[in-house]
């Protein structure tokens, strides 16, 4: 079958490309961008031994991605695979290293160029391969067609924006989708949109980031937090990106001449925390960085968790949290996880990435969004005074997102014909 053009050139580059990578990543290194223990993962050059089951390769791009995959792997290891799970951020990897399972294994996904994807699937021979969204790369799909692996596309979602941008290359997106096996979509909006993308075979899964187990928590350290905390007001404003922390600034100053209150901010990229904590300083804010050791003390009233790993700590000792990339940024964050742990959901206008959740929490008065800092102080204010109308919020905005569960369930039924071959092959 001839190649298409654009993808035969894509691969002429890469193929080029290749020799440098190393530079490439020594750079990454440099600036924080990657785990000098782990440089040769990113060269196809596996880490770890493979074992001698079948291996199922999961794939996500970073933390939400890869998180949404985590219901994934405990049924596919009761399945009998050994799980292979790939990310490609620093982030994703210490977040989601901590939470596999025993029988499954974390490793960065290679740069995309034929002879490190080579090595790669030299090593691991996957069995069965599930991509997470839309996260499709040329000769990584390439180079599993030639080796007859089955790719699934798992919580399949093409934003509006992502299908205008690929209509732009119709034939090149058309050739890789019809690499794909099957598409599980999150949504038949999603459906549609990579139907005329040109996929084969589309069905509609639902969500599995509503089958995502709300992270992890030492108890021991909550209970301690929380009794230092006591009954004063906490709002977390969550993966903030940059003038969100500005604008989680005047809401503080604006609101503690009313309350007691403590603010704790979590921005998206931890690295920034310096940068935060100047700007809050400059507004006249005493501010402590969770990274410089500053614990979560009684005279805390400004504080920035500039860490990995700990959003299940803040969420348990927050009764609201404001999700962000969604006033200064575009797209949204995942707010599914801090519905389920019980918190009232504020928003900004830009969460398209995001929308079906936000649209149900929205309407089932979980959750309300805010347009600017004088409308988040004065929701804030208003959560605050009226501690019943808080709790019936956080109950409305957990129950319903686990409305939506189910996800897994229909992707392990879509995925049996699947297993049945590889039964075959066996015997």
């Amino acid at each position: 079958m001839r190649r298409n053009p654009l993808l035969l050139t894509y691969e002429t580059l890469t193929r080029a490309f290749a020799p440098f990578a190393p530079l490439l990543l020594a750079w990454r290194k440099r600036v924080g961008k990657e785990d000098p223990a782990r440089l040769g993962e990113r060269l196809g050059i596996a880490g770890r031994a493979r074992g001698d089951k079948p291996v199922a390769w999961l794939h996500g791009a970073s933390v939400g991605e890869g998180l949404a995959l985590m219901p994934l792997v405990e049924r596919l290891i009761e399945r009998g695979f050994e799980v292979l799970v790939t990310t490609g951020t620093v982030t994703s990897a210490s977040v989601i290293g901590a939470r596999l399972p025993a029988g499954a294994i974390h490793q960065y996904v290679p740069l995309d160029a034929p002879k490190f994807f080579a090595r790669f699937l030299d090593h691991w021979r996957p069995s069965l391969v599930l991509v997470a969204e839309s996260e499709l790369w040329p000769n990584m799909i390439h180079a599993l067609g030639l080796r007859g692996v089955p790719v699934v596309l798992v919580n399949a979602r093409v934003s509006e924006r992502s299908f205008r941008r690929w209509m732009k290359v119709p034939a090149a997106i058309g050739t890789m989708l019809g690499k794909v096996d099957l598409c599980l979509a999150q949504s038949q909006d999603d459906a549609g949109r990579l139907v005329q993308l040109g996929a084969p075979r589309v069905q509609v899964a639902g969500n599995l980031k509503y089958d995502v187990a709300a992270p992890p928590v030492d108890s021991a350290q909550l209970a301690e937090i929380a009794a230092i905390i006591g009954s004063r007001p906490v709002w977390v404003a969550a993966s903030t990106h940059p003038g969100e922390e500005d604008i989680a600034a005047q809401v503080h100053l604006q609101l503690e001449k009313r309350f007691d209150l403590l603010t704790i901010v979590a921005p998206r990229h931890p690295e920034r925390g310096d940068e935060i904590a100047t700007g809050a300083a400059n507004s006249g804010l005493d501010v402590e960085l969770r990274s410089s050791g500053a614990p979560i003390a009684a005279h805390s009233r400004f504080y920035i968790a500039d860490t990995v790993g700990e959003m299940g700590l803040l969420y348990r000792l927050a009764s609201v949290v404001f999700l962000g990339k969604s006033l200064t940024g575009s797209g949204g964050q995942n707010p599914i996880e801090p519905a389920k742990l019980g918190c009232a959901i504020l928003h900004g206008p830009r969460v398209e990435n995001f929308a079906e959740v936000y649209r149900e929490l929205d309407s089932a008065q979980g959750a309300v969004e805010v347009g600017d800092a004088e409308t988040l102080a004065r929701v804030l204010a208003m959560l605050f005074a009226d501690s019943a109308r808080l709790r019936q919020m956080a109950r409305s905005a957990n129950e319903a997102v686990e409305r939506f569960a189910g996800a897994t369930n229909n992707i392990m039924s879509a995925l049996e014909p699947y297993f049945m071959q590889m039964r075959v092959e066996r015997r």
